[in-house]
């Protein structure tokens, strides 16, 4: 079944041509990724600029990322923070994030952005330890979707009033719509949409997306008092 307009990834690729042209960096970053084998899971251009945008609409001075990749969102993000903001981007991967390390190096930002390796569950109380007194301003969830509900939690707990928190991949080709279906991404999706409805902390939305990652979609939150 054909689950997005065959011109989809046409329009995308119009779309990131016009409105977020990749420059060397960034470029290079999707190449390595590639070259090391990395799973082709980045956001698109278009995607990477939205959170851009988000984070210098909010005046972001700190921002964490659950789930790095090779990089190329967290250079997205941190190329919105000022000179001495902070990223931390926490990533499951060693390999993954020996890529990310080389791609956000090379792109001159390795003093902005603070990797760190392994579980992000395991991570995150280090994290939250670390940031006690300095809340993050943007929080961007797109790591194993079984968790998502739980990293929601996370992010509610190291954000303030104002903050923004994103989370990607929210449709799943439709497949949250089936409330029976029992795979872990899906429950994990179905659980932090809820959350996001539910909590009284946060005004949510979330958009569908076609294009070149396929059918899927995206969610904003924001805290509140």
């Amino acid at each position: 079944m054909t689950t997005q307009p065959a011109q989809a990834p046409a329009v995308d690729a119009y779309l990131s041509g016009l409105l977020a042209p990749e420059d060397p960096a960034l470029s290079e970053a999707l190449a390595a990724g590639e070259a090391h084998g990395l799973p082709q899971i980045a956001v698109t251009a278009t995607g990477g600029k939205l959170l851009h945008l988000l984070a210098r609409l909010r005046g972001a001075r700190r921002a964490l990322e659950i789930g790095t990749l090779g990089g190329y969102s967290t250079i997205w993000l941190a190329r919105a923070l000022p000179e001495d903001g902070t990223l931390v981007s926490l990533e499951y991967n060693q390999k993954h994030a020996e890529v990310a390390r080389a791609n956000v190096a090379r792109a001159g930002l390795d003093k902005v952005v603070d990797i760190r390796v392994g579980p992000a569950l395991d991570s995150l109380p280090q994290v939250a330890a670390d940031h006690a007194d300095n809340p993050f301003d943007l929080v961007f969830i797109d790591a194993d979707k079984a968790n998502n509900a739980h990293y929601l939690e996370w992010a509610l707990r190291l954000t303030r009033p104002g903050s923004v928190i994103v989370i990607d991949n929210v449709v799943r080709e439709g497949r949250i719509l089936d409330a029976q279906n029992t795979e872990p991404d899906v429950v994990g999706t179905r659980g932090a949409l809820e959350l996001l409805a539910e909590h009284p902390k946060l005004d949510a939305t979330a958009i569908q997306t076609v294009g070149a990652k396929g059918w899927d979609g995206m969610a904003i939150a924001l805290v509140r008092d």
